[in-house]
């Protein structure tokens, strides 16, 4: 009995460590928003002056300044950034489970050195290609378009890699060979049987996607030069790069704080999902 009541004491002392540990990195976490929070509800002069954790009662005066903005157009921006985000994300973490699923179930010649390949070029850096890319989309017209910053970030060397990871420790190979002894097309077998496996890969690999489209600089700031184009990366690169005297730091921190909102929106939508598609990995892997 007192054995067991020493691992027992053991096993609380150790559960609450953890719980101590992770609430401790959820408020650190946390504080941050807040800061910006608190940022976005002060006036310049406010922000300029001594720091204070305390909410200012600017907050209604920096959102209207922030969407009456004569050099910024923070809801057309806010969209064409989401397009880009949320279509990349939907069809970087499809293409990418397609071409995973082919290379998991099927065989064919030369099948490894595909997969090589692939993975090969994830060390290639971006910026490699892009100058190419950009002379290319300068010389066809086809700056200014949003569907050019799309079509590329379809190829996802990094999102096949993880995709095909999960398919070799979920997806059995006799499920695939019963579909079609049922009768159903390869395409069928995969958006009916395989995609509802993926759920939560794809779930982690779209959230992925889309910060990393929505929060991206690079390539739209190269290829996106008239205002009704932007993205919101370069609005606020052009809010910080605005003349000194009509510079507003409550204005940009709002700014700032409306352009987090949707990546948080989208996190909250995806997470139970992410979180399954992470412990999952761990478990089964």
């Amino acid at each position: 009995m007192d054995q067991n009541r020493k691992a027992a004491i053991k096993l609380t002392i150790a559960r609450i460590l953890a719980y101590l540990f992770v609430a401790f990195f959820v408020i650190l976490c946390l504080f941050f928003f807040y800061l910006l929070l608190i940022s976005a509800s002060k006036t310049n002069f406010q922000l300029q002056g001594k720091f204070s954790i305390l909410p200012g009662s600017n907050l209604l005066v920096n959102l209207k300044n922030a969407l009456n903005d004569t050099m910024i157009n923070i809801p057309v921006g806010m969209m064409n950034s989401f397009i880009v985000a949320a279509t990349s994300a939907v069809l970087t973490t499809y293409f990418s489970a397609l071409t995973a699923y082919a290379t998991h179930v099927y065989d064919f010649k030369f099948k490894k050195l595909v997969t090589t390949f692939i993975i090969a070029v994830m060390m290639i850096p971006p910026q490699v290609s892009a100058a190419g890319f950009v002379q290319l989309a300068y010389k066809y017209g086809l700056t200014n378009k949003l569907w050019v910053l799309i079509i590329p970030s379809v190829a996802a060397p990094s999102i096949y890699f993880y995709m095909k990871q999960y398919l070799e420790a979920t997806l059995p190979i006799e499920m695939v060979e019963a579909s079609r002894i049922d009768g159903s097309s390869e395409f069928g077998t995969f958006n009916r049987i395989v995609l509802p496996i993926m759920k939560p890969a794809l779930a982690v690999q779209m959230i992925f996607s889309f910060v990393a489209s929505w929060n991206n600089f690079f390539m739209p700031g190269l290829l996106l030069t008239k205002p009704e184009k932007r993205t919101v990366p370069i609005m606020i690169s052009a809010l910080r790069s605005a003349d000194f005297a009509k510079f507003d730091l409550g204005k940009m921190y709002m700014f700032i704080f409306l352009a987090i909102l949707p990546v948080v929106v989208v996190y909250l939508l995806l997470s139970k999902l992410i979180i399954k598609g992470v412990t999952s990995g761990s478990v089964k892997g």
